[in-house]
């Protein structure tokens, strides 16, 4: 395994590209630890399979230098640096049987006959395909055919990463839940450095120890599962993460309260951010509760969903949308006010947090 430095990275597709200061990759400059499970999440044109695919190899970055280590990878091809590497849509022999498709990296590098032997079997046994191992690849499903694919990169154990590109997109959903346990409990027992690219929230954050989260080329937040729903440190993780996501409210700022379409919310211990700026204010939908009017901010009730447990409210502020999630059973007044956790508020300037946690 490896700790792989991004030192500087950027990337444009062509030259033009990079002389207009368009970068599919804008500066990333980051560590990821020897032995961490990383998840890159974005929506789809963000830049993870670009940082991805510069890590690999299959990229050279436009600007910056890669390290495995201290060593300078930046150049090296994909078989020089020793990753594996699993993508969105499997990869297969066909005319191998499954066993033979998870052994082919072993024997490839000359790894004795019993050690394969123990291996495939492990490998077949955690991904259900003891029944299929004498199987030819051709005949399976995709998803089968997928979790061949991921086999082949757990396999092994001579690799400085492995990296996964979206590779659950063709498996069933209980199955996506019982390989992303395997994963979970394979690089809980051999410390693998993983890097995980998803637009899935539940996949990233049920995956990985710290989760990447990029927007339009950039970096925007790096942080544990934890971190990315206490303290979003820009308004699109507030927004991405979380179901729903955070309420990012425009908002005027008079002394130290904050205006949200005329109604006035109390801020203190707030650093004040720089003149000129866009500031909102954030908080999220479990943190907004429903109070029996004159307790709070009024507000009109729209749409109640229904969602198992739990009941997302939908209301709007003199216009601006809102959103509450109260357990299921919570009776709602007929005339509702809204408040905040004043824990839960942030201040955001640019779309960017403001330091020093806003407090009513």
């Amino acid at each position: 395994m490896a700790r792989i430095q991004l030192d500087h990275i950027r990337h444009a597709y062509t030259p033009d590209l990079a002389k207009a200061g368009t970068y599919a990759l804008r500066e990333i400059d980051h560590t990821f630890e020897d032995g961490g499970a990383y998840a890159l999440l974005g929506p789809s044109g963000c830049g993870k399979t670009t940082l991805l695919n510069i890590i690999s190899g299959l990229l050279i970055p436009s600007e910056g230098t890669l390290r495995f280590d201290d060593k300078d990878v930046t150049a090296l091809s994909p078989e020089a640096r020793d990753i594996a590497q699993v993508f969105q849509f499997p990869v297969v022999y066909d005319t191998m049987t499954v066993a033979e498709n998870l052994a082919f990296p072993l024997k490839n590098r000359r790894v004795p006959k019993a050690e394969i032997d123990r291996r495939v079997s492990d490998m077949l046994r955690r991904l259900g395909l003891e029944a299929k191992a004498r199987r030819k690849a051709q005949g399976l499903t995709a998803d089968e055919k997928q979790k061949i694919s991921l086999g082949r990169g757990l396999v092994r154990s001579d690799v400085n990463a492995i990296l996964f590109d979206e590779p659950l997109t063709v498996i069933d959903p209980h199955m996506k839940w019982q390989l992303r346990s395997e994963l979970k409990e394979l690089h809980r027992q051999f410390r693998m450095t993983m890097v995980y690219v998803t637009h899935d929230q539940t996949e990233a954050l049920t995956f990985a120890e710290k989760v990447v989260v990029m927007t339009e080329g950039q970096v925007v937040q790096i942080g544990t599962p934890e971190e990315l729903f206490e303290r979003p440190r820009h308004t699109f993780v507030g927004y991405f993460i979380g179901s729903p996501g955070m309420n990012v409210l425009p908002c005027d700022l008079d002394g130290e309260d904050a205006v949200v379409s005329g109604a006035r919310v109390a801020l203190t211990g707030r650093a004040a951010p720089r003149g000129g700026a866009r500031t909102e204010l954030g908080i999220r939908p479990e943190f907004v509760r429903l109070v029996p009017r004159g307790e709070g901010l009024p507000v009109r009730i729209t749409r109640v969903e229904d969602v198992g447990a739990e009941r997302i409210v939908r209301a709007e502020l003199n216009g601006q949308k809102i959103v509450s999630v109260v357990p299921d059973g919570t009776a709602l007044p007929a005339e509702a006010d809204v408040s905040f956790d004043p824990k839960a508020l942030h201040l955001y300037a640019d779309s960017w947090l403001v330091e020093g946690r806003a407090q009513a």
